[in-house]
């Protein structure tokens, strides 16, 4: 079979499959086996245009749809997806290759997020003051922005998209997702699922596509705001080109997340935890521990720990049961092993390389196994860029002062954590640390729905973090009454002076 024959991940407009003839097509791969297993379509401006019509012929009547009708469509879909998660989760690893207990987890993350939405009526309630001057009244409340745009990555197919998806139609917005192209099955299957909880057609919205797509959705006059998640450079250039066409934005950007390991910490604990949170998914998380500050003397005896749990991971076909899959595309495992030879070349010794791995998996996979640098300097590349893969460095340092300030020294701040038996030194470390999220002996400080999601620095672009109250907030616009009811006999007559409320 060739490329072309394969079969077309089709987009998902007005409540239908959508797969234009002649549209440009992108492979998506099997990342376990190394093969294209069907194709994608790309958008161009036109269908850009179609899909962000239909959500906007949508919106009007989704946003008068009353509170209770709304959130009987978003029950259902929690039950839907609790259901039949298992079948979402083969999805995610078929296309991402993460092992299928990882889609697992991510799902029921995202699961989390609807959970929370459920309970919308309560999170978009106004306010009320009586008599704030004599017979007058002054209320609040909130209402959609109309058509949302939201951009998500490929490590967390499910996920991410759940993270905003949920709390814009809760809200009463129409929503147009634009997947990740390398794994675009996924938001499909959750558009099927939209419609069978009985959510109407046009409300949600999916179109495939590269940057051409994404430009498209940041120009388009009839889209309010873009949500966005991915690496910084593109963060940046979405917060910029959205912001200059007046939308609402929020870009999460890329992460260098720091561990600090105190000479205090349980090391038992601290390897089982840097290792899981440096190869969970592969590496490809924005929440992954990338690097380990070991305050010494422990960094002898915690790297010898790391590589004793290393050896014992196995890395194969997410289906068989390993500990850790593929690389999502060949061009990007060969992007990230190449910083095994960066670290090489600047002094960093190679203590496991992943380069070597033998996979349960076909040859042809995207197989690069867990891999640990040790002494690794911090001008190098493989400290200063994010690498995005199954690489875990370890820096070591004389103190808590030097391990925190060269996490705040770096230009992202997504999360961190510090591993310690001292209470006065955790303390200490979540006040100093310039981060968004922050772990106490937990290495992956993702906040669970009802708090939001979101960096500091260059991780994050935009004032709204992700999901919890701050969603909502972002996802709905206030208005203010003030309001006067009087008998006509007594209207007050003429006054030019500024209005005062002391009467």
């Amino acid at each position: 079979m060739t490329t072309t024959d394969l079969p077309v991940v089709p987009h998902w407009v007005d409540g239908a499959r959508l797969t234009p003839a002649g549209s440009a097509t992108a492979p998506v791969f099997d990342p376990a086996r190394g093969v294209a297993t069907r194709r994608v379509g790309l958008a161009d401006a036109d269908l850009v245009d179609r899909a962000v019509r239909s959500a906007a012929a949508a919106f009007p009547a989704w946003r008068d749809t009353s509170i209770a009708k709304r959130q009987a469509v978003l029950f259902r879909f929690r039950e839907l997806l609790a259901g039949r998660k298992d079948e979402l989760a083969r999805i995610i690893t078929a296309e991402h290759g993460k092992v299928l207990s990882d889609a697992a987890g991510e799902i029921q993350r995202g699961l989390e997020v609807v959970e929370l939405a459920t309970g919308f009526p309560h999170l978009v309630k106004g306010e009320f003051s009586e008599n704030v001057s004599t017979g007058i009244d002054v209320y609040s409340f909130k209402q959609p922005l109309g058509v949302v745009g939201i951009v998500s990555p490929f490590n967390f197919p499910a996920m991410v998209p759940m993270w905003f998806f949920p709390v814009a139609i809760a809200a009463g917005n129409a929503v147009v997702l634009k997947p990740s192209e390398k794994d675009p099955s996924a938001a499909v299957w959750m558009a099927e699922l939209w419609q069978e909880a009985g959510l109407p057609d046009g409300v949600f919205t999916v179109v495939h596509g590269d940057r051409a797509a994404v430009d498209g959705l940041l120009a388009h006059p009839d889209v309010a705001s873009i949500s966005f998640v991915g690496s910084t450079p593109v963060a940046r250039h979405v917060y910029e080109t959205a912001a200059r066409h007046g939308k609402r934005v929020q870009a999460l950007g890329g992460a260098k997340n720091h561990m600090l390991v105190l000479p205090d910490a349980d090391l038992d604990l601290a390897a089982d935890q840097a290792v899981n949170a440096g190869f969970g998914s592969a590496g490809e998380r924005c929440m992954a521990i990338s690097v380990v500050l070991a305050v010494e003397p422990v960094a002898d005896e915690l790297v010898a720990k790391v590589r004793e749990r290393i050896e014992g991971l196995r890395v194969g076909d997410g289906t068989r049961g390993p500990d850790m899959g593929p690389l999502v595309t060949g061009e990007h495992r060969d992007r990230v092993a190449s910083y095994i030879d960066v670290a090489a070349a600047d002094g960093a010794k190679v203590v496991v390389d992943g380069r070597d791995v033998r996979p349960d998996g076909d040859a042809d996979g995207f197989w690069l196994g867990p891999t640990l640098l040790d002494d690794v300097p911090t001008t190098s590349r493989a400290y200063t860029e994010e690498i995005f893969g199954p690489v875990l460095c370890v820096v070591r340092v004389k103190s808590f002062d030097e391990g925190v300030a060269l996490i705040n020294a770096g230009e992202l701040g997504n999360g961190t954590a510090v591993f310690t038996a001292d209470g006065g030194a955790a303390r200490r470390f979540q006040n100093e640390v310039e981060v968004g999220m922050i772990g106490v002996n937990v290495p992956i400080p993702v906040p669970v729905a009802y708090y939001s999601f979101g960096g500091w620095k260059q991780s994050l672009f935009g004032d709204a973090r992700a999901y919890g109250p701050q969603a909502f907030d972002f996802f709905t616009r206030a208005k203010a009454v003030t309001s006067r009811w009087l008998d006509p006999a007594t209207h007050g007559g003429v006054d030019l002076g500024f209005p005062r409320n002391d009467g």
